[in-house]
């Protein structure tokens, strides 16, 4: 995997979140863990990025604070200009709602409700959604709309579960593990659709992983260690995720790094 040294991240496009000075603290009784210490970090609008990193590490807290489901202990997160660490519960909701998309490892569907039905939740509280069929053929799925989960595979499940985060346009795609509960070929179809999604609404998008392997589909790679980033290193080129002989390639047959 080619890599440079990342110069000023963001600052060759727009940015769409800022992040200084990052701190998260927790209180357990008498001790503190600290799960984020002092993080600094910029995205760029339509960027995608894969944040590694062992469990422990801050990179799902991170996450969670960027998204507005968590609040810093100290430090300053800013989405296109508005400092999150201002907004009330009710600000964050809105911003939740219509900025915000989430993939998270198990893919927390309804049941009751098909595929189509699990996307159109999602458009009918939105600001401008895409419709939900659009939604589900981005990501493969126009054949299986009228499916329940309970019919349907892991990954395309997860699939539905893409669809649903990006049915409301989100500018921000946050996925946290998406492929964790898949085995590597699915896994793979998974990381294509977020892929696709990613190139064709433009979303900033952020995946966080422990597979080191799929870091080659990102235009940039942050590793997080105890609390910190540990490296933010820019790949010389973004592949696109593809599977052959049962084991994940990059397409134009070039091995990921294990």
């Amino acid at each position: 995997m080619g890599v440079l040294p990342v110069q000023a991240p963001g600052t060759a496009r727009d940015a769409l979140l800022r992040v200084a000075a990052l701190e998260k603290t927790y209180r357990a009784g008498a001790f503190a863990v600290h799960a984020l210490r002092g993080v600094d970090f910029i995205a760029a609008r339509g960027e995608f990025i894969v944040i590694l990193g062992p469990s422990g590490s801050g990179k799902s807290t991170f996450l969670n604070i960027v998204g507005g489901l968590d609040r810093p202990s100290g430090g300053t997160v800013f989405f296109a200009g508005e400092d999150l660490g201002r907004m009330s519960e009710g600000a964050l909701t809105r911003y939740r709602r219509a900025h915000v998309g989430f993939v998270f490892q198990f893919y927390n569907l309804v049941p009751s409700l098909s595929a189509l039905e699990n996307v159109r939740l999602v458009t009918e509280i939105a600001r401008a959604p895409m419709r939900p069929e659009d939604a589900l053929a981005l990501v493969g799925l126009e054949a299986r709309m009228a499916h329940f989960p309970a019919e349907l595979s892991g990954g395309e499940q997860q699939r539905v579960a893409i669809a649903r985060a990006i049915a409301k346009r989100p500018e921000l795609l946050l996925c946290d593990e998406p492929t964790g509960a898949l085995d590597s070929a699915t896994g793979v179809r998974v990381l294509e659709a977020i892929d696709t999604v990613s190139r064709e609404t433009g979303a900033t998008t952020l995946v966080i992983t422990h597979n080191a392997t799929i870091a080659d589909i990102a235009d940039r790679v942050v590793r997080f260690a105890d609390g910190t980033i540990a490296a933010d290193l820019r790949n010389a080129e973004r592949k696109a995720p593809a599977t052959r002989h049962g084991r994940t390639w990059c397409r134009h047959d070039r091995a990921l790094r294990i």
